[in-house]
């Protein structure tokens, strides 16, 4: 089933993932091979317009056949062909760099699956759960402390991936000099209890905390709260069920329009992608991501500086998701990856509970439309230096 036209079926996750590594690295590289099924092309290509015709996006629900097990079947299959591959091969520095994208790729649409099934699950009258045995935050019930800011000085610094990092997206190069003035972030992501505030203070129904086009999308879709929130506002819907809200986790399933709404009624401001990645460059990539098996985000423990950094939720940036300086892109379909997205789009920083550990780093660049919210999407406060 697909809830919306921007969320796809789990069935569909399964088999486009699988068509990407027979597409570019079968195909192309493994002699003598002979795809699946003729027409997996046109069901599960998403959007490689070098690659030929695909079926609408917002008809994925449509597609009833090939079955569950014949999508099984196909990724087996896949898999069987690119393992021989692999063994074959004397080519294999050379397969690499498309091997590590088709991984990542995979990484990218697992996260896609637990965040399009929530929204799917969501929509249901008997809101049925993904898991029944996910753990809830032990420490739920301990008052989170007020959040610090931490400074940081202004002037030249370097951002994006470094040449000799092993694998990064395309959109996050070339490495380049940005100035940044002095700035000051907030200690850890915004939490339910304080976005609570700005509800109950009535701001979504105050114009002069909203972007225009946000305030039309307030208007228009009736926005109220947070997407899972209860009309009442005291749960939320989770991957395990609904659930009373917790006021010290971290608010998540909110748009840009909302995330720089409460920004601007607390005072403050969206960081920029440059001092968000500044800040994160002095941290290893850990927290809370899908592999702690919570699945929701948690309260901010210990007395980190910068804490909640990377997992629990992704953190919306003022920055458009925009070509860096001297930024080209990758010949043929797999150019397509990022570079044509480079327009009407917000960049988010620092991964969620649903990505995969081992998916981020200080310098990945996620975007999304700025009205969107079914992804595990929150908030961290700037400040300029002086204030």
């Amino acid at each position: 089933m697909q809830s919306m036209p921007e969320a796809s079926p789990a069935k569909w996750h399964l088999a486009h993932t699988s068509w990407f590594f027979e597409q570019f690295l079968l195909e192309p590289h493994l002699p003598g091979y002979r795809v699946f099924d003729d027409g997996h092309a046109y069901l599960f290509n998403s959007y490689y317009e070098a690659v030929g015709p695909r079926h609408a996006r917002p008809e994925r629900g449509m597609l009833t056949r090939p079955a569950l097990h014949d999508v099984l079947r196909y990724r087996d299959h896949v898999d069987e062909h690119v393992a021989r591959l692999l063994e074959s091969s004397h080519r294999n520095v050379e397969l690499r760099p498309i091997l590590a994208l088709g991984l990542h790729h995979e990484q990218q649409h697992q996260e896609l699956m637990l965040t399009d099934l929530k929204h799917l699950y969501s929509r249901s009258p008997l809101e049925p759960r993904y898991r029944a045995d996910l753990a809830e935050d032990a420490d739920a019930g301990r008052m989170t402390k007020p959040f610090d800011w931490a400074d940081f000085a202004g002037g030249p610094h370097e951002i994006g991936a470094a040449p000799q990092i092993d694998f990064c997206f395309d959109n996050e190069r070339p490495r380049h000099r940005v100035w940044i003035e002095p700035y000051r972030l907030a200690s850890r992501l915004v939490t339910n209890g304080e976005y609570l505030e700005f509800v109950r203070e009535g701001g979504y129904r105050d114009a002069r905390h909203w972007l225009s086009d946000g305030w039309d999308v307030v208007q228009r879709e009736r926005w109220a709260h947070p997407l899972y929130w209860s009309t009442d506002l005291d749960s939320e819907f989770t991957l395990g069920g609904r659930r009373a809200l917790q006021p010290d986790a971290p608010v998540c399933h909110i748009s840009l329009y909302e995330a720089d709404a409460f920004a601007r009624w607390a005072g403050a401001r969206l960081p920029t992608e440059a001092e968000w990645e500044l800040a994160a460059t002095s941290q290893p990539p850990h927290g809370v991501f899908a592999e702690a098996d919570v699945l929701h985000p948690v309260r901010a423990s210990g007395d980190e500086s910068l804490a909640q950094m990377y997992g629990d939720a992704w953190e919306w940036t003022q920055s458009a998701h925009a070509p860096y300086p001297g930024y080209r892109s990758a010949e043929g379909a797999l150019g397509e990856y990022n570079g044509k997205f480079m327009c009407n789009q917000f960049v988010l920083r620092g991964g969620s509970c649903a990505t995969p550990a081992g998916h981020v780093r200080s310098t990945y660049r996620n975007f999304f439309h700025p009205g969107a919210r079914w992804q595990f999407t929150g908030l961290r406060l700037a400040r300029d230096g002086n204030r």
